[in-house]
């Protein structure tokens, strides 16, 4: 048996394929997530028109959304420490796919049964970072742990890339937009062949499963894999457990998410309506132009992952949360035109929502390994309010008339006001957060 010990051999060795494929498929799962959870944006912006919806019915579909990932976040976060995360991210998948499909079928104007629907595909949507990003952190190097377990995040804006060019490509036709959201189910063959993650088996006292996972990783046998460190069984995590024991990180968490998300889901859910209401873009520049936001986006997220490892995750976190709080103030102060309002959508989306290519790995090494997940979720699904409160905040400003015909400018005057204030306390809080760059998940 090697001398080392069995994580020690994960941090001294090159990534295999096996890793490499965990990674691949948590990102691709992701980008699903995002494609089908903000392919509602799209719809929307669509249906303003077709279904005559009101702000207040175009922003009750946009916080049903939130709503529903409030409560997937909470609940998956425990599954995957009571069940695996495995089998709690193949069940997330299974959710929002379901969802997404019965609302192809729905009659005109049901704008009631498509918010409830939507519901739905939020509790799936809900838990599939929560889930995939411990499982990816669980089987990667620590030195490597930031920028490997961010890119679970960092290529999710190519999910709304993909929406914007499926809105493109069918134009007004929401019904055939929707439908692509079935495709993501094809995900679950490959997840059926990856295996459970080590450190949830070891702490369910299995440890020749740990072995048999690690074996795999590491692409050897498993005679080879060293000794694994000292665990105990954890028992089962319940919620005022992780208040109790963990309160501190668990109130940074739900804060700092909370103050982040609020602004960056209302750019995803309202922007494409904004844009094309308030500002007169036409439906399919305002696909193309959200090609650029997605882009964007992507580029913030890897940056954050990259600086996390380079130069820390609280640092990383509170320059991009400053700048993106500018970004918010300037679409707040300048927005005479519609490009104005754009430049300042896009710096919005680069730092302010680009910092989530760390913000939940960083949230999950604020817990140890018996309580990660729930605890994550937790904190994320408390702070995933925002995803309700920014629509709905948004949807209340537009007013009850017939969204299509007319959106004040004062909306984004006093909506993006708010957003920029609660991004920068966003950037405070997390300075507040335990540094965790290149420390081993079993010293957390």
């Amino acid at each position: 048996m090697a001398s080392t010990s069995a994580y020690e051999q994960i941090d001294s060795r090159p990534l295999t394929g096996h890793q490499r494929s965990v990674i691949a498929l948590m990102v691709m799962s992701n980008i699903a997530e995002f494609f089908d959870m903000f392919l509602i944006g799209f719809v929307v912006s669509t249906l303003t028109a077709a279904w005559h919806l009101t702000g207040f019915e175009a922003g009750a579909i946009l916080a049903c959304s939130g709503l529903g990932t409030v409560i997937g976040s909470i609940v998956w976060g425990h599954m995957a420490d009571r069940f695996g995360r495995k089998r709690a991210h193949a069940w997330c998948i299974v959710c929002f796919v379901g969802f997404t499909v019965v609302s192809v079928f729905l009659p005109d104007r049901a704008w009631l049964l498509l918010a409830l629907l939507r519901v739905g595909v939020g509790i799936g949507v809900g838990g599939m970072n929560i889930t995939s990003i411990p499982y990816v952190q669980e089987f990667v190097p620590a030195r490597h742990r930031g920028l490997l377990s961010g890119l679970v995040s960092v290529f999710i804006p190519l999910g709304m890339l993909l929406g914007a060019a499926a809105q493109g490509i069918v134009g007004e036709n929401w019904r055939a937009l929707m439908a692509f959201g079935a495709v993501p189910a094809l995900l679950l063959l490959w997840l059926h062949a990856v295996p459970e993650s080590p450190r949830y088996w070891q702490s369910k006292g299995r440890g020749d499963k740990a072995r048999e996972a690690l074996a795999w990783a590491m692409e050897i046998p498993v005679d080879e894999v060293g000794a694994l460190p000292p665990a105990e069984r954890a028992a089962q995590v319940r919620y005022r457990d992780v208040i109790m024991h963990h309160g501190r990180s668990l109130l940074l968490v739900s804060v700092g998410s909370f103050c982040f998300m609020l602004g960056g889901f209302a750019v995803q859910s309202w922007g494409q309506t904004l844009l094309k209401d308030a500002f007169g873009f036409p439906a399919r520049m305002v696909g193309v132009l959200f090609i650029g936001v997605s882009v964007a986006d992507m580029l913030g997220r890897l940056a954050s992952a990259w600086l996390a490892d380079a130069i820390g995750r609280r640092v990383t976190m509170a320059v991009f949360g400053m700048i993106g709080a500018a970004g918010c103030l300037w679409a707040a102060l300048f927005h005479g035109s519609g490009w104005a309002f754009y430049a300042a959508v896009l710096v919005i989306m680069t730092f302010g929502d680009g910092v989530f290519g760390i913000l939940n790995a960083f949230g999950g090494e604020q817990f140890p390994n018996d309580v990660r997940s729930t605890a994550l979720g937790l904190g994320y699904g408390i702070g995933a309010i925002a995803k309700v409160v920014g629509p709905a905040f948004v949807g209340a400003l537009a007013g009850g008339d017939y969204v299509s015909q007319h959106i004040s400018l004062n909306v984004v005057s006093t909506a993006f006001g708010a957003f920029g204030a609660c991004m920068a306390l966003g950037a405070v809080v997390y300075l507040f957060a335990k540094e965790t760059r290149g420390r081993r998940l079993e010293s957390l």
